[in-house]
């Protein structure tokens, strides 16, 4: 109650980035402490208490004591569990903290059980349905998506990730043992092209929202399907053109496909080639059965640093310029702000 709260510290902005978001090094700051694992050990009611206190501290009152770290700390539980847009709670498994536990028992798996189909097919399918889990929650908020089309997308990416990894494991059969050991992150780097943009469809379908510097709501930007497009250049984060038209939603899921691709990169390509040449060491060849665990525990180590900095690729507050935008929203806002609004922001989801 606010009987038993106090005024929120002169000057402090509980919203305010603690580093420099404009700079990757800030942002990697930034996600390092909230995609923080020990985070996903918190007690509920910790994160309660989290959202409590920055939902008082956004209306200018505090606990009674805090302390500018204990906000800040409240800050953090509550950026690692509620999603940006709704501030609802995330499931536990979707959540960014939850990439490094989650993310390495599977890759770690997928890295040692690749030589047989029925391995391969049944780890393809409990990493796309992790990774169903993480898309789906993460999503930009504003724009909902139905049972049928999460269906829809799950199937399509879970098939696209078992023929990739079923149609190369084959092929490779003849092949150098260290091809065979890329079938994993061949078939998830192509799950994630499909993945991605179908759990998030409604983004593109249906437009996100957009705003000004100061989050002032200013429209919803669309696509249409019928337009080519240059991922590349979305990719990059520069200006694009597809048919002279632009679009937010395409940018913001194009540059999480490329963060999801290069999370999972280096311990997937990395990983194989230090796996290949301990096996032939005597000493590995008595202790097989610790293999798995121990390319569990290699993977834990590449996602501690690779969570953080894949996140970090780009803004997590994506921004577009107004000459971007589609003839009909840049006509709205340039009617009713005229030539304040150099560029429009929206959160482009993780």
């Amino acid at each position: 109650t606010h009987a038993a709260m106090a005024a929120a510290p002169l000057g402090f902005n509980i919203d305010a980035p603690r580093w420099d978001q404009s700079s990757f090094v800030g942002r990697f700051k930034h996600f390092l402490n909230i995609t923080d694992p020990r985070t996903v050990l918190v007690p509920e009611r910790e994160l309660d208490w989290a959202k409590g206190v920055v939902e008082g501290c956004r209306a200018g009152l505090v606990p009674p004591g805090s302390s500018q770290e204990q906000l800040l700390y409240a800050k953090k539980l509550y950026d690692s569990a509620f999603h940006p847009d709704s501030s609802e709670k995330m499931n536990l498994i979707g959540r960014m903290s939850f990439q490094v536990p989650g993310g390495m028992a599977l890759t770690g798996c997928m890295l040692q059980f690749y030589r047989t189909v029925p391995a391969v097919v049944f780890w393809q399918w409990v990493n796309q349905s992790f990774n169903a889990i993480v898309n789906y929650t993460n999503r930009n908020a504003a724009s909902p998506i139905s049972l049928r089309q999460t269906g829809v997308a799950y199937i399509t990416a879970t098939g696209t990730a078992l023929a990739t990894a079923v149609g190369l494991n084959l092929y490779t059969k003849r092949a150098p043992p260290l091809l065979a050991r890329w079938v994993p992150f061949a078939a998830v780097a192509a799950a994630n092209c499909v993945n991605i943009p179908m759990m998030r469809q409604q983004e593109i379908i249906n437009g996100i929202t957009v705003t000004d510097g100061d989050n002032n709501e200013l429209g919803h930007s669309r696509v249409s399907l019928r337009l080519g497009v240059q991922v590349g250049a979305w990719c990059s984060g520069g200006s694009f053109t597809a048919l002279g038209l632009q679009r937010a939603a395409v940018k913001g899921i194009a540059q999480v496909v490329v963060s999801r691709i290069t999370m999972a990169a280096p311990g997937m390509i990395i990983l194989p080639i230090i796996m290949e040449r301990l096996e032939k060491f005597p000493f590995m060849q008595r202790i097989r059965v610790l293999h798995g665990p121990l390319q569990v525990l290699l993977c834990g180590a590449f996602l501690v640093f690779m969570v953080p900095a894949a996140c970090a690729l780009f803004p997590q507050r994506c921004s577009l310029a107004l000459a971007d935008l589609e003839p009909e929203l840049r006509d709205s806002i340039v009617a009713k702000h005229g030539d304040k609004v150099p560029y429009v922001y929206f959160n482009k989801g993780l």
